[in-house]
């Protein structure tokens, strides 16, 4: 593909999303900004200064409910992507998977840091779109998959990286098969209780925050990286 043509479905994907965007937060725009603690990475994410005042109370309760995830870097995705950027010998050379991708702003720090195969994985398939996305603006090159099942990957040789994906406690049971299955499970959270996490430790801790800022309680901007 072309430069240019590059450039024209990165725009046509940027307009679709923020079209979708604007069906949940009317007025709203997709703006392409740097993390405040991975500014390595630019990510397409919703405006901070989109006009909430202006949304009725119907459309606030809609958005607290069914949020664009992938609008949102939250807190723990950006300690993750910090974290590996970091200690990238974690991951150099591994394939990784970014569970519950939502922005992908993982699987674009796994790449960023070495990893052979960086999968972002999602259900959503807006959230594959803006994965697609922010690996183009940041020339990465990551893999996009909505079924684990369907995944061709070595799970033994696999490392699971899970960034804010545990405040659902239905998922907190997904990790005991993940530990058994997969060589490494790493997880970025501030919504759970270390002792739900069995079968990890904690080993950092990062203050942050969701990126447009969400005033969030002071305790979900500590993020804790286990593995």
């Amino acid at each position: 593909m072309t430069g240019l043509a590059k450039i024209v479905r990165t725009l046509n994907t940027h307009e679709q999303l923020e079209h979708t965007m604007q069906k949940k937060v009317p007025a709203a725009k997709l703006v392409v900004q740097a993390l405040p603690l991975a500014p390595e990475i630019d990510l397409a994410l919703i405006d901070g200064a989109y006009p909430q005042e202006q949304l009725s109370s119907a459309q606030v309760e809609y958005l607290m409910d069914e949020p664009p995830y992938w609008a949102f870097c939250w807190a723990s995705g950006q300690v993750m992507a910090r974290y590996i950027l970091d200690n990238p010998e974690q991951i150099r050379g591994k394939t990784i998977i970014d569970f519950g991708c939502g922005s992908a702003v993982v699987a674009i720090a796994a790449s960023m840091a070495g990893a052979a195969r960086s999968i972002a994985l999602d259900i959503d398939p807006n959230a594959l779109s803006a994965a697609a996305l922010n690996a183009e603006i940041n020339e990465v090159d990551i893999e996009l998959c909505d079924d684990l099942a369907d995944l061709d990957h070595h799970k033994p040789e696999t490392i699971m990286l899970i960034a804010d994906v545990f405040y659902d406690r239905a998922n907190i049971p997904l990790l005991e098969n993940f530990l058994r299955q997969y060589s490494k499970v790493m997880i970025a959270d501030s919504r759970v209780k270390p002792e739900e996490l069995k079968g990890v430790n904690a080993h950092e801790r990062y203050q942050s925050c969701t990126v447009p800022d969400l005033a969030e309680a002071v305790d979900f901007n500590s993020v804790t990286i286990y593995f």
